[in-house]
Protein backbone atom coordinates (compact mmCIF):
# COMPACT_ATOMS: atom_id res chain seq x y z
CA UNK A 1 0.00 0.00 0.00
CA UNK A 2 1.32 3.28 -0.83
CA UNK A 3 0.05 6.46 0.40
CA UNK A 4 0.76 9.93 -0.97
CA UNK A 5 1.58 13.25 0.53
CA UNK A 6 -2.36 14.55 0.59
CA UNK A 7 -3.43 11.41 2.65
CA UNK A 8 -0.12 12.44 5.00
CA UNK A 9 -0.70 15.99 6.02
CA UNK A 10 -2.44 16.48 9.14
CA UNK A 11 -2.74 14.27 12.51
CA UNK A 12 -6.67 13.14 11.69
CA UNK A 13 -5.39 11.56 8.09
CA UNK A 14 -2.85 9.75 9.23
CA UNK A 15 -5.35 7.95 11.55
CA UNK A 16 -6.92 7.48 8.84
CA UNK A 17 -4.15 5.98 6.95
CA UNK A 18 -3.96 3.70 10.41
CA UNK A 19 -7.25 2.60 10.13
CA UNK A 20 -7.49 1.72 6.74
CA UNK A 21 -4.79 -0.50 7.27
CA UNK A 22 -6.13 -1.63 10.33
CA UNK A 23 -8.98 -3.01 8.66
CA UNK A 24 -7.28 -5.47 5.83
CA UNK A 25 -4.79 -6.73 9.45
CA UNK A 26 -8.59 -7.47 10.88
CA UNK A 27 -10.00 -9.26 8.16
CA UNK A 28 -10.49 -13.95 9.10
CA UNK A 29 -7.21 -14.25 6.65
CA UNK A 30 -4.31 -11.55 8.28
CA UNK A 31 -2.82 -9.65 5.32
CA UNK A 32 0.61 -9.09 4.73
CA UNK A 33 1.29 -5.21 4.37
CA UNK A 34 4.06 -3.33 2.58
CA UNK A 35 3.24 0.63 3.66
CA UNK A 36 5.37 2.96 1.23
CA UNK A 37 5.17 6.46 2.22
CA UNK A 38 5.67 9.58 0.28
CA UNK A 39 6.80 12.79 1.56
CA UNK A 40 4.73 15.21 3.34
CA UNK A 41 2.26 17.03 0.45
CA UNK A 42 4.70 20.42 -0.84
CA UNK A 43 8.10 19.27 1.20
CA UNK A 44 9.60 18.21 -1.88
CA UNK A 45 9.13 21.16 -3.57
CA UNK A 46 10.00 22.93 -0.46
CA UNK A 47 13.66 21.38 -0.41
CA UNK A 48 14.17 22.04 -4.45
CA UNK A 49 13.46 25.74 -3.81
CA UNK A 50 16.23 26.15 -0.60
CA UNK A 51 18.43 23.96 -3.21
CA UNK A 52 18.40 27.73 -5.14
CA UNK A 53 19.42 29.16 -1.89
CA UNK A 54 22.36 26.53 -1.00
CA UNK A 55 23.82 27.72 -4.54
CA UNK A 56 23.93 30.96 -3.27
CA UNK A 57 25.38 30.45 0.33
CA UNK A 58 22.29 31.72 1.93
CA UNK A 59 22.26 30.12 5.61
CA UNK A 60 19.52 32.72 6.74
CA UNK A 61 17.21 30.01 4.41
CA UNK A 62 18.35 27.19 6.21
CA UNK A 63 17.29 27.97 9.62
CA UNK A 64 14.17 29.54 8.56
CA UNK A 65 13.80 25.85 6.29
CA UNK A 66 15.15 23.64 9.25
CA UNK A 67 12.53 25.72 11.89
CA UNK A 68 9.79 25.07 10.05
CA UNK A 69 10.33 21.05 9.11
CA UNK A 70 10.78 20.28 12.98
CA UNK A 71 7.51 22.13 13.62
CA UNK A 72 5.61 20.72 10.95
CA UNK A 73 6.94 17.33 11.58
CA UNK A 74 6.74 17.45 15.54
CA UNK A 75 3.09 18.74 15.40
CA UNK A 76 2.31 15.88 13.34
CA UNK A 77 3.92 13.22 15.75
CA UNK A 78 2.27 15.32 18.50
CA UNK A 79 -1.49 15.25 17.64
CA UNK A 80 -1.44 11.64 16.24
CA UNK A 81 0.15 9.73 18.72
CA UNK A 82 -1.26 9.58 21.86
CA UNK A 83 0.93 6.85 23.72
CA UNK A 84 3.36 9.33 25.50
CA UNK A 85 6.51 7.05 25.29
CA UNK A 86 5.48 6.41 21.56
CA UNK A 87 5.25 9.84 21.08
CA UNK A 88 8.69 10.98 22.39
CA UNK A 89 10.41 7.59 20.34
CA UNK A 90 8.55 9.52 17.32
CA UNK A 91 10.20 12.93 18.59
CA UNK A 92 13.38 11.61 19.36
CA UNK A 93 13.22 9.85 15.24
CA UNK A 94 12.28 12.54 13.48
CA UNK A 95 14.62 15.39 15.33
CA UNK A 96 17.72 12.80 14.98
CA UNK A 97 16.94 12.85 11.32
CA UNK A 98 16.50 16.65 11.25
CA UNK A 99 20.07 16.97 13.00
CA UNK A 100 21.41 15.06 9.53
CA UNK A 101 19.53 17.27 7.50
CA UNK A 102 20.87 20.17 9.03
CA UNK A 103 24.27 18.93 9.18
CA UNK A 104 24.15 18.27 5.46
CA UNK A 105 22.91 21.70 4.44
CA UNK A 106 25.08 23.56 6.33
CA UNK A 107 28.10 21.43 4.37
CA UNK A 108 26.36 22.30 1.06
CA UNK A 109 25.72 26.04 2.09
CA UNK A 110 29.39 26.55 2.77
CA UNK A 111 30.76 24.95 -0.89
CA UNK A 112 27.67 26.77 -3.30
CA UNK A 113 27.16 24.14 -5.05
CA UNK A 114 24.70 21.42 -5.74
CA UNK A 115 25.60 18.30 -7.92
CA UNK A 116 22.52 15.81 -9.16
CA UNK A 117 24.08 13.22 -6.44
CA UNK A 118 23.88 15.89 -3.34
CA UNK A 119 20.14 17.17 -4.48
CA UNK A 120 19.50 13.17 -4.54
CA UNK A 121 20.63 12.91 -0.99
CA UNK A 122 18.90 16.27 0.12
CA UNK A 123 15.70 15.23 -1.36
CA UNK A 124 15.56 12.10 0.17
CA UNK A 125 14.60 13.70 3.78
CA UNK A 126 11.27 14.41 2.93
CA UNK A 127 10.19 10.49 2.54
CA UNK A 128 12.77 9.76 5.54
CA UNK A 129 10.52 12.34 7.91
CA UNK A 130 7.35 10.66 7.36
CA UNK A 131 8.67 6.87 7.71
CA UNK A 132 9.32 7.11 11.51
CA UNK A 133 5.54 8.95 12.68
CA UNK A 134 3.62 6.37 10.35
CA UNK A 135 5.53 3.68 11.80
CA UNK A 136 5.22 4.74 15.42
CA UNK A 137 1.54 5.43 14.67
CA UNK A 138 1.04 2.15 13.76
CA UNK A 139 2.70 1.44 17.24
CA UNK A 140 0.60 3.53 18.94
CA UNK A 141 -2.51 1.70 17.73
CA UNK A 142 -0.51 -1.67 18.85
CA UNK A 143 0.35 -2.93 15.46
CA UNK A 144 3.97 -3.88 15.41
CA UNK A 145 6.32 -1.51 12.81
CA UNK A 146 9.43 -0.76 11.88
CA UNK A 147 10.66 1.56 9.33
CA UNK A 148 13.14 2.00 6.48
CA UNK A 149 14.34 3.63 3.46
CA UNK A 150 14.48 1.87 0.24
CA UNK A 151 18.20 2.15 0.13
CA UNK A 152 17.87 -0.04 3.36
CA UNK A 153 15.87 -2.53 2.07
CA UNK A 154 17.59 -2.78 -0.72
CA UNK A 155 16.29 -1.04 -4.00
CA UNK A 156 19.47 -0.57 -6.05
CA UNK A 157 19.53 1.36 -9.32
CA UNK A 158 21.69 2.68 -11.72
CA UNK A 159 24.15 6.14 -10.94
CA UNK A 160 20.86 8.40 -12.86
CA UNK A 161 21.01 10.85 -9.93
CA UNK A 162 17.61 12.29 -9.96
CA UNK A 163 15.72 9.78 -12.61
CA UNK A 164 16.91 6.35 -11.59
CA UNK A 165 16.22 2.97 -12.71
CA UNK A 166 16.15 0.10 -10.32
CA UNK A 167 18.52 -3.07 -11.26
CA UNK A 168 16.03 -5.26 -10.93
CA UNK A 169 17.63 -8.63 -10.60
CA UNK A 170 20.07 -6.95 -7.59
CA UNK A 171 16.67 -5.20 -6.27
CA UNK A 172 14.55 -8.63 -6.24
CA UNK A 173 17.45 -10.27 -3.92
CA UNK A 174 18.32 -7.91 -1.72
CA UNK A 175 14.75 -7.00 -1.28
CA UNK A 176 13.39 -10.33 -0.65
CA UNK A 177 16.17 -11.00 2.21
CA UNK A 178 15.03 -8.14 3.61
CA UNK A 179 11.42 -7.89 3.57
CA UNK A 180 9.89 -11.65 3.96
CA UNK A 181 11.26 -12.37 7.61
CA UNK A 182 9.52 -8.95 8.49
CA UNK A 183 6.56 -9.98 7.20
CA UNK A 184 6.85 -13.66 8.73
CA UNK A 185 6.83 -11.81 12.50
CA UNK A 186 3.48 -9.80 11.44
CA UNK A 187 5.96 -6.71 11.60
CA UNK A 188 4.32 -3.86 8.95
CA UNK A 189 7.12 -2.50 7.46
CA UNK A 190 7.06 1.14 6.57
CA UNK A 191 9.39 1.99 3.62
CA UNK A 192 10.04 5.59 2.19
CA UNK A 193 8.88 5.82 -1.38
CA UNK A 194 10.93 7.77 -3.91
CA UNK A 195 14.26 6.89 -2.47
CA UNK A 196 17.08 3.84 -3.10
CA UNK A 197 20.89 3.29 -3.59
CA UNK A 198 23.10 2.92 -6.33
CA UNK A 199 25.68 0.50 -6.56
CA UNK A 200 28.48 2.58 -4.78
CA UNK A 201 25.69 3.19 -1.48
CA UNK A 202 25.35 6.39 -2.88
CA UNK A 203 21.26 7.64 -2.50
CA UNK A 204 19.19 8.07 -5.71
CA UNK A 205 15.92 8.90 -6.28
CA UNK A 206 13.69 7.72 -8.80
CA UNK A 207 11.70 10.42 -10.41
CA UNK A 208 8.37 12.86 -9.20
CA UNK A 209 5.90 11.15 -7.64
CA UNK A 210 8.47 8.22 -7.51
CA UNK A 211 6.71 6.60 -3.99
CA UNK A 212 4.15 5.21 -6.78
CA UNK A 213 7.27 3.30 -8.46
CA UNK A 214 8.57 2.16 -5.30
CA UNK A 215 5.53 0.23 -4.42
CA UNK A 216 5.29 -1.54 -7.54
CA UNK A 217 8.93 -2.61 -7.24
CA UNK A 218 8.79 -4.11 -4.31
CA UNK A 219 5.27 -5.84 -5.17
CA UNK A 220 6.91 -7.00 -7.91
CA UNK A 221 9.86 -8.23 -5.52
CA UNK A 222 7.90 -10.23 -2.92
CA UNK A 223 5.39 -11.12 -5.73
CA UNK A 224 2.31 -8.96 -4.05
CA UNK A 225 -1.48 -10.16 -4.34
CA UNK A 226 -2.41 -6.26 -5.03
CA UNK A 227 -0.86 -2.72 -5.05
CA UNK A 228 -3.22 -0.34 -3.28
CA UNK A 229 -2.24 3.41 -4.19
CA UNK A 230 -4.17 5.79 -1.80
CA UNK A 231 -5.03 9.39 -2.44
CA UNK A 232 -7.49 11.77 -2.45
CA UNK A 233 -8.38 10.79 -5.95
CA UNK A 234 -11.52 8.37 -6.42
CA UNK A 235 -9.46 6.80 -9.45
CA UNK A 236 -8.47 7.73 -13.16
CA UNK A 237 -10.98 9.35 -14.64
CA UNK A 238 -12.64 9.77 -18.30
CA UNK A 239 -10.93 13.19 -19.08
CA UNK A 240 -9.78 15.98 -16.71
CA UNK A 241 -12.66 17.11 -14.36
CA UNK A 242 -11.91 20.62 -14.52
CA UNK A 243 -12.30 20.52 -18.24
CA UNK A 244 -15.51 18.51 -18.58
CA UNK A 245 -18.18 18.09 -15.43
CA UNK A 246 -19.92 15.15 -16.52
CA UNK A 247 -16.44 13.38 -16.36
CA UNK A 248 -16.40 9.80 -14.44
CA UNK A 249 -14.18 7.41 -12.76
CA UNK A 250 -13.29 4.18 -14.81
CA UNK A 251 -13.87 1.05 -12.32
CA UNK A 252 -11.22 -0.98 -14.75
CA UNK A 253 -8.61 -0.97 -17.56
CA UNK A 254 -5.70 -3.01 -18.92
CA UNK A 255 -2.58 -2.07 -18.16
CA UNK A 256 -1.79 -1.21 -21.46
CA UNK A 257 -4.67 1.70 -21.40
CA UNK A 258 -3.35 2.77 -18.45
CA UNK A 259 0.50 3.17 -19.96
CA UNK A 260 -1.17 5.03 -22.69
CA UNK A 261 -3.07 7.31 -20.13
CA UNK A 262 -0.15 7.92 -17.74
CA UNK A 263 2.47 8.64 -21.02
CA UNK A 264 0.14 11.21 -21.99
CA UNK A 265 -0.07 12.99 -19.01
CA UNK A 266 -3.21 11.30 -16.72
CA UNK A 267 -2.27 12.37 -13.34
CA UNK A 268 -2.41 9.87 -9.76
CA UNK A 269 0.16 7.41 -10.86
CA UNK A 270 4.38 7.86 -11.87
CA UNK A 271 4.67 6.98 -15.25
CA UNK A 272 6.82 3.97 -15.40
CA UNK A 273 5.00 2.97 -12.17
CA UNK A 274 3.62 -0.02 -14.18
CA UNK A 275 6.65 -1.60 -15.49
CA UNK A 276 7.73 -3.91 -12.62
CA UNK A 277 4.03 -5.12 -12.11
CA UNK A 278 3.66 -5.80 -15.84
CA UNK A 279 6.26 -8.61 -15.76
CA UNK A 280 4.43 -10.01 -12.65
CA UNK A 281 0.63 -9.74 -13.69
CA UNK A 282 -0.16 -8.11 -10.26
CA UNK A 283 -3.05 -5.60 -10.28
CA UNK A 284 -3.30 -2.15 -9.18
CA UNK A 285 -6.04 -0.53 -7.34
CA UNK A 286 -6.36 3.44 -7.48
CA UNK A 287 -8.50 4.36 -4.48
CA UNK A 288 -9.13 7.55 -2.25
CA UNK A 289 -8.42 6.74 1.55
CA UNK A 290 -11.34 9.46 2.07
CA UNK A 291 -13.85 8.08 0.14
CA UNK A 292 -13.53 4.31 0.96
CA UNK A 293 -17.49 3.50 -0.39
CA UNK A 294 -15.62 4.02 -3.67
CA UNK A 295 -13.86 0.97 -5.12
CA UNK A 296 -11.68 3.07 -7.26
CA UNK A 297 -9.97 1.74 -10.54
CA UNK A 298 -8.19 -1.19 -10.84
CA UNK A 299 -5.56 -1.93 -13.81
CA UNK A 300 -5.42 -5.25 -14.53
CA UNK A 301 -3.16 -7.41 -16.82
CA UNK A 302 -6.51 -9.01 -19.12
CA UNK A 303 -8.99 -6.33 -19.29
CA UNK A 304 -12.80 -7.65 -19.36
CA UNK A 305 -14.69 -7.09 -22.85
CA UNK A 306 -15.93 -4.06 -22.63
CA UNK A 307 -18.61 -2.12 -25.04
CA UNK A 308 -16.43 1.27 -24.50
CA UNK A 309 -14.81 1.53 -27.54
CA UNK A 310 -12.85 4.49 -26.04
CA UNK A 311 -11.61 4.92 -21.95
CA UNK A 312 -10.40 8.46 -21.37
CA UNK A 313 -10.00 11.72 -23.57
CA UNK A 314 -6.48 13.41 -22.52
CA UNK A 315 -4.92 16.84 -23.00
CA UNK A 316 -1.37 18.29 -22.68
CA UNK A 317 -1.18 21.70 -22.29
CA UNK A 318 1.71 24.29 -22.75
CA UNK A 319 3.16 22.79 -25.36
CA UNK A 320 4.67 24.19 -28.85
CA UNK A 321 5.25 22.31 -32.13
CA UNK A 322 8.63 22.32 -34.48
CA UNK A 323 8.18 21.83 -38.32
CA UNK A 324 11.83 21.36 -39.65
CA UNK A 325 11.97 20.63 -43.51
CA UNK A 326 14.46 20.81 -46.54
CA UNK A 327 14.88 19.04 -49.55
CA UNK A 328 18.04 17.26 -48.26
CA UNK A 329 16.30 15.56 -46.12
CA UNK A 330 14.51 13.59 -48.88
CA UNK A 331 16.10 9.96 -48.87
CA UNK A 332 18.99 10.82 -46.78
CA UNK A 333 19.52 7.85 -43.86
CA UNK A 334 20.41 9.75 -40.74
CA UNK A 335 18.59 12.90 -41.11
CA UNK A 336 15.74 11.81 -38.15
CA UNK A 337 18.43 10.59 -36.25
CA UNK A 338 20.43 13.88 -36.17
CA UNK A 339 17.68 15.85 -35.33
CA UNK A 340 16.82 13.67 -32.26
CA UNK A 341 20.47 13.18 -31.27
CA UNK A 342 20.55 17.16 -31.39
CA UNK A 343 17.87 17.69 -29.36
CA UNK A 344 18.65 15.18 -27.01
CA UNK A 345 22.44 16.07 -26.34
CA UNK A 346 20.01 19.45 -24.88
CA UNK A 347 17.74 17.61 -23.15
CA UNK A 348 14.92 17.90 -24.85
CA UNK A 349 11.87 15.45 -24.72
CA UNK A 350 10.06 14.87 -27.94
CA UNK A 351 6.55 13.70 -26.82
CA UNK A 352 4.94 12.94 -30.27
CA UNK A 353 6.20 13.26 -33.87
CA UNK A 354 4.96 12.92 -37.54
CA UNK A 355 6.41 12.48 -41.00
CA UNK A 356 4.84 12.48 -44.24
CA UNK A 357 6.50 9.34 -46.64
CA UNK A 358 7.84 12.35 -48.98
CA UNK A 359 10.30 12.51 -45.64
CA UNK A 360 10.62 16.57 -46.74
CA UNK A 361 9.60 17.08 -43.34
CA UNK A 362 9.39 16.27 -39.75
CA UNK A 363 6.48 18.11 -37.17
CA UNK A 364 7.53 17.58 -33.50
CA UNK A 365 5.82 18.31 -30.47
CA UNK A 366 7.63 19.38 -26.87
CA UNK A 367 7.00 21.27 -24.07
CA UNK A 368 6.41 24.81 -24.30
CA UNK A 369 9.64 25.66 -21.15
CA UNK A 370 11.84 23.60 -23.71
CA UNK A 371 11.16 25.26 -27.05
CA UNK A 372 13.89 27.84 -26.79
CA UNK A 373 16.66 24.69 -26.23
CA UNK A 374 15.21 23.14 -29.35
CA UNK A 375 15.25 26.18 -31.71
CA UNK A 376 18.80 27.02 -30.37
CA UNK A 377 20.01 23.63 -30.54
CA UNK A 378 18.96 23.07 -33.95
CA UNK A 379 19.68 26.36 -35.61
CA UNK A 380 23.32 26.02 -33.96
CA UNK A 381 24.00 22.09 -35.13
CA UNK A 382 21.44 21.44 -38.23
CA UNK A 383 20.01 24.65 -39.87
CA UNK A 384 20.79 25.25 -43.50
CA UNK A 385 22.74 21.87 -43.55
CA UNK A 386 20.27 19.12 -43.15
CA UNK A 387 17.69 21.64 -42.11
CA UNK A 388 16.38 24.55 -44.86
CA UNK A 389 13.31 25.78 -42.77
CA UNK A 390 12.52 25.20 -39.42
CA UNK A 391 9.01 27.05 -38.11
CA UNK A 392 7.86 27.29 -34.70
CA UNK A 393 4.00 27.23 -33.27
CA UNK A 394 3.46 27.84 -29.58
CA UNK A 395 0.77 27.50 -27.53
CA UNK A 396 -0.66 24.06 -28.56
CA UNK A 397 -2.19 21.47 -26.89
CA UNK A 398 -1.89 18.01 -27.54
CA UNK A 399 -5.47 15.81 -27.49
CA UNK A 400 -5.27 11.92 -26.86
CA UNK A 401 -8.11 9.33 -27.57
CA UNK A 402 -7.38 6.20 -25.44
CA UNK A 403 -9.11 2.68 -25.50
CA UNK A 404 -8.29 -0.68 -26.29
CA UNK A 405 -11.46 -0.93 -27.81
CA UNK A 406 -10.27 1.55 -30.71
CA UNK A 407 -7.90 -2.05 -31.96
CA UNK A 408 -9.21 -2.96 -35.45
CA UNK A 409 -12.37 -0.65 -34.98
CA UNK A 410 -12.84 0.48 -38.63
CA UNK A 411 -13.95 4.55 -38.49
CA UNK A 412 -12.91 5.61 -35.42
CA UNK A 413 -10.78 8.46 -36.60
CA UNK A 414 -13.72 9.55 -39.03
CA UNK A 415 -15.61 10.12 -35.81
CA UNK A 416 -12.81 11.67 -33.88
CA UNK A 417 -12.44 14.02 -36.74
CA UNK A 418 -15.31 14.64 -37.64
CA UNK A 419 -17.06 15.44 -34.20
CA UNK A 420 -14.25 17.99 -33.46
CA UNK A 421 -14.73 19.33 -37.30
CA UNK A 422 -18.07 19.86 -36.86
CA UNK A 423 -17.34 21.99 -33.76
CA UNK A 424 -15.32 24.30 -35.51
CA UNK A 425 -11.53 22.60 -34.22
CA UNK A 426 -8.54 22.89 -36.66
CA UNK A 427 -6.05 19.96 -35.77
CA UNK A 428 -2.59 20.95 -36.68
CA UNK A 429 -1.19 17.57 -36.80
CA UNK A 430 -1.91 13.86 -36.04
CA UNK A 431 0.28 10.60 -34.90
CA UNK A 432 -1.30 7.37 -34.63
CA UNK A 433 0.66 4.03 -33.05
CA UNK A 434 0.62 0.28 -34.64
CA UNK A 435 -0.95 -0.50 -31.25
CA UNK A 436 -3.95 1.40 -32.06
CA UNK A 437 -4.37 2.35 -28.27
CA UNK A 438 -4.55 5.98 -28.74
CA UNK A 439 -4.64 8.65 -31.97
CA UNK A 440 -3.27 11.61 -30.91
CA UNK A 441 -3.66 14.83 -32.61
CA UNK A 442 -2.44 18.49 -32.05
CA UNK A 443 -4.84 22.08 -31.68
CA UNK A 444 -4.35 25.73 -30.93
CA UNK A 445 -4.64 25.88 -27.04
CA UNK A 446 -7.70 28.02 -27.46
CA UNK A 447 -9.49 24.74 -28.94
CA UNK A 448 -8.13 22.50 -26.21
CA UNK A 449 -10.85 22.42 -24.21
CA UNK A 450 -13.95 22.27 -26.96
CA UNK A 451 -12.47 19.38 -28.52
CA UNK A 452 -12.14 17.34 -25.23
CA UNK A 453 -15.54 18.37 -24.30
CA UNK A 454 -16.84 17.31 -27.73
CA UNK A 455 -15.18 14.04 -27.65
CA UNK A 456 -16.28 13.12 -24.44
CA UNK A 457 -19.74 13.76 -25.24
CA UNK A 458 -19.19 12.20 -28.67
CA UNK A 459 -18.11 8.52 -27.18
CA UNK A 460 -20.21 8.52 -24.14
CA UNK A 461 -18.03 8.74 -21.70
CA UNK A 462 -20.00 10.89 -19.28
CA UNK A 463 -22.41 7.13 -19.09
CA UNK A 464 -21.40 5.35 -16.04
CA UNK A 465 -17.82 2.96 -16.95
Amino acid sequence: MKFGGSVLNSPLKIKKLVEIVKSFEDKENAHEIICVISALYGVTDKILTLSDSLARSDKKAIKAFIDEMTLIHIDLVQGSINNPAIQQEAKNAVLEIMREFQAILEGLVLIAEITPRSLDHVLSFGERLMAPIVSYSFKDQNIDSSYFTGKEIGIVTDSNFGEASPLMDTTKFRVNAKLIPILQKNIIPVVTGYIAADQHDHVTTLGRSGSDYTATIIASCVNADIVYLWSDVDGLMTADPSIVKGAQVLTEISYSEAAEMVLFGAKYIHPRALEPVMDSNIPIRIRNAFNLNHQGTTITPVLKISNNIVKSIIAIRNTALIDVSGGGMVGAPGTAASIFETLAKNKVNIMMISQGPSESSISMTLKQDDLGKAITSLELNLLGRIIKHLNVLEHVSIVTVVGSGMRGIKGIAGRIFTSIAKNDVNVIMIAQGSSELNLAFVVNDVDCEKAVKTLHQEFGLDKSN
